[in-house]
């Protein structure tokens, strides 16, 4: 057997990314495509970029054949409709163009899908039914697929459902007891890698790994809480007292994630992601674990392996206020902007005429100062424009000090210390923007 020539399909993810290395590392030739790349993960030569899901079956087949694939593992997927992110057009439409490409390219392909654990008929959001019905398309294309269906993935990255998870283990809180009582089957990112390895050896018309589903996680039933406990361990903080947060927070919370979901942002607590949660995360790896002889890791080998590091302490403590800072930075903006303009005016104005300042330009700059103020809101509110709000927000910042320093220097000594605060709000913007990566 040669070597074979792998095709992962959203390399940049959690699964993606593990995979794409891990497959690497076992000597086969393997080709990452994402739609966007962060610069540490373009190290390889590889590893392309490209607007995957722009692409028609013909530009597949092509992509295919230049690279000579053998496999294609597709990682693709969103949890929720929102901008640049469409469930159809990302499960099920392109599942359907990919298909095409590979009966069309003459190649013996084998496919393999992530796809989602769980019953068909407990399908109830746009997220999980999407998955499944790309799963009746590959069942009934005759491709050689294997579709695996992990359960919760225990990664060493955390993003997503993985991040908020390591949060609740790093605070005193504890999601609604009905929903920590959910099952909630956990399964190593290792274990993952090893199964597409394992298909990746086999010959596509192997008949025993022709057309296969199966669930990846481990036998052992485990709960939402015994989840999140074994996270706590690894952080010592199993022993702190925890409050139980009430179902209506968490529902709240769903509802503010979704509104930020229209801004681009993709938070991790959406109305899907709690519909997601509150399923559950079941299924059966019996067939998984007898076809491939794989001994799923148990969930506290696989986190309690090491005691987490100070990387992860900040990180899992860092992960929910970021959201908390981005949204005060975006009221600070807007409210100040606001108030100088439409409540407190001849206020505002007032400060300028009370140094001796230009009676032409009193009214242009309180006006343009305000308008400015009030766009770095919108700026950062935008998950697209926000690090260029919090930029602008900076600059803004230190140029009103330094304006104060010339024009207004005794604001500097006034009782409520307006400028003097102006800096801890420039070293928060500069933690905005450092925190702003997702992957």
């Amino acid at each position: 057997m040669g070597q074979r020539t792998i095709l992962v399909l959203g390399a940049s993810g959690l699964i993606g990314r593990f995979v794409t290395d891990d497959l690497r590392a076992r000597g086969f030739q393997v080709v990452g495509v994402a739609r966007s790349l962060s610069p540490a993960q373009s190290m390889n030569a590889l590893d392309i970029e490209l607007p995957i899901l722009s692409l028609d079956a013909v530009a597949l087949m092509h992509l295919l054949n230049k690279h000579a694939v053998d496999i294609v593992v597709n990682c693709l997927g969103v949890l929720q409709d929102g901008p640049g992110s469409d469930t159809n057009a990302v499960h099920r439409d392109f599942v359907a163009r990919l298909l095409q490409a590979i009966g069309d390219s003459g190649r013996a392909i084998r496919l393999v899908h992530i796809s989602i654990p769980g019953a068909a008929d407990a399908d109830r959001t746009a997220f999980s039914t999407t998955k499944r019905e790309a799963e009746r398309l590959i069942a009934a294309s005759g491709v050689p697929h294997a579709i695996l269906r992990p359960g919760f993935v225990v990664a060493p990255s955390a993003y997503g459902g993985s991040a908020m998870l390591r949060a609740l283990a790093a605070f005193p809180l504890d999601l609604p007891d009905k929903e920590m009582a959910t099952p909630f089957q956990p399964v190593a990112i290792e274990d993952v890698a090893d199964t597409i390895a394992r298909l990746a050896a086999r010959d596509a018309d192997d008949v025993s790994v022709k057309a296969v589903t199966w669930d990846l996680m481990q036998a052992e039933p485990v709960t939402m809480a015994g989840v999140i406990k074994q996270f706590r361990l690894a952080f010592g903080t199993d022993g702190w007292p925890r409050l139980a947060m009430p179902s209506f927070i968490l529902d709240l919370g769903a509802k503010i994630g979704d509104l930020a979901n229209t801004l681009g942002w993709m938070p991790p607590m959406r109305t899907t992601a709690i519909a997601e949660l509150r399923r559950g995360v079941t299924g059966d790896p019996t067939a998984w674990i007898a076809a491939t002889g794989i001994a799923p890791k148990a969930l506290a080998e696989t986190i309690g392996r090491h005691p987490a590091t100070i990387q992860d302490k900040w990180f899992a403590r860092l992960f929910l206020i970021k959201a908390l800072i981005v949204a005060s930075l975006v009221a600070f903006w807007l409210v100040s902007g606001f108030i100088a303009l439409f409540i407190s005016y001849r206020a505002a104005a007032g400060i300028l005429m009370a140094h001796n300042f230009p009676a032409a330009l009193v009214d242009p700059v309180t006006i343009g100062t305000s308008l400015m103020d009030m766009s770095i809101g919108v700026l950062i509110a935008f998950r697209r424009t926000a690090a260029i709000g919090l930029i602008a927000g900076i600059f803004a910042s230190l140029g009103y000090m330094f304006g104060a320093a010339i024009l207004t220097p005794d604001l500097w000594i006034e009782p409520l210390g307006a400028l003097v605060k102006t800096g801890p709000a420039i070293v928060l913007m500069l933690v905005a923007l450092l925190m702003l990566d997702n992957r």
